[in-house]
């Protein structure tokens, strides 16, 4: 076996430190973050900024847009 170690004590998948954790940036903002961005389907208000790019969805349409992408395979 080259090069592999059969060491039990060797962090194999260790954990990420607590500071490596943080995902602010996937997290919807707080309630101090100002006004929504609406759905670009439906146009209902969505938990994302107005600033944030791309195409924001609320929670239903995303899913119904995965459920669409799931299906067409």
């Amino acid at each position: 076996m080259d090069g592999v170690t059969d060491d039990a004590s060797a962090p194999y998948c260790a954990a990420p430190a607590a500071a490596d954790t943080t995902l602010t940036a996937l997290a919807p903002a707080g309630p101090a973050a100002g006004p929504r961005a609406d759905c670009v389907l439906c146009g209902e208000t969505t938990e994302h900024p107005v600033g944030t790019p791309g195409s924001t969805q609320c929670p239903r349409c995303a899913w119904q847009q995965a459920q669409r992408g799931a299906c067409s395979g």
